[in-house]
């Protein structure tokens, strides 16, 4: 099922609901290819969440055929799974998932201590800070910082192994509509820096869609092609 140049590669993945009702995800075919960034559009509890978190390895009671960077998350254990997604993949969350007592270093630092590169990790988190303009704050609580700053914090610490893939759900749900342009425009930016990177994001929000470069809506358990991405987060959705 491989392919060269497939970053997430999905072919008929089912979800079955916990519940026995009808399935989260249905049949659904996917591919993200590297460098591309493509958003998955779709109201609350429509399966966006689970979709990401298969893609993570977090999940793996699917249905189908799932390849993420040639690795296929359900052959792996536990703890082969959580080594190859702190190493390649990058994830954002809605709520942040910061560790409230940490500093912003600390909290950005985690990816590096749990892959035991401790030597790399002065450089490599002042590097990331620097990039999303939160050097100055590295020593800061991240208690009591604006929801803005904590996503800028969550996308630090999801970019600082240099990830090949990025999952975001939600990264724009909480946050104003200046703020969230700032969000997008630090995807942008990590994009540019590394050509490679391909995106994925869960989103409702139309703007957030629009900075794709393609948007596919998930209806019913499966997607189907929504819209052509816009040119950069400044863009209106459609």
């Amino acid at each position: 099922m491989s392919a060269p140049d497939a970053v997430v590669r999905a072919r008929g993945l089912v979800r079955p609901h916990p519940d026995g009702g009808s399935p989260i995800l249905d049949g659904l075919d996917l591919d993200v290819a590297p460098g591309e960034w493509v958003a998955i559009f779709g109201p609350s509890g429509g399966g966006k969440t689970t979709l990401l978190s298969l893609a993570g390895g977090l999940d793996v009671s699917y249905r189908g055929e799932l390849e993420v960077l040639g690795v296929r998350p359900r052959e792996l254990d536990d703890d082969r799974r959580a080594a190859f997604r702190n190493a390649r993949v990058g994830f954002v969350f809605q709520s942040f998932h910061l560790i409230e007592s940490w500093t912003v270093r600390e909290n950005v630092a985690a990816p590096l201590w749990l892959a035991g590169q401790r030597a790399e990790v002065e450089a490599r988190v002042d590097e990331v800070l620097d990039q999303v303009g939160l050097a100055s704050r590295r020593a800061s609580g991240v208690r009591g910082m604006s929801g803005g700053e904590r996503q800028r914090v969550a996308i630090a610490r999801a970019l600082v192994r240099r990830p090949a893939l990025l999952l975001a759900d939600e990264p724009t749900g909480n946050l104003d509509r200046d703020t969230a342009a700032r969000v997008l425009q630090q995807f942008h930016a990590a994009r540019e820096r590394d050509p490679g990177l391909a995106i994925l994001v869960a989103t409702h929000d139309e703007r957030t869609a629009a900075a794709a470069d393609r948007c596919l809506e998930l209806d019913d358990g499966a997607l189907r092609v929504r819209a052509t991405g816009a040119a950069g987060p400044d863009s209106e959705g459609t």
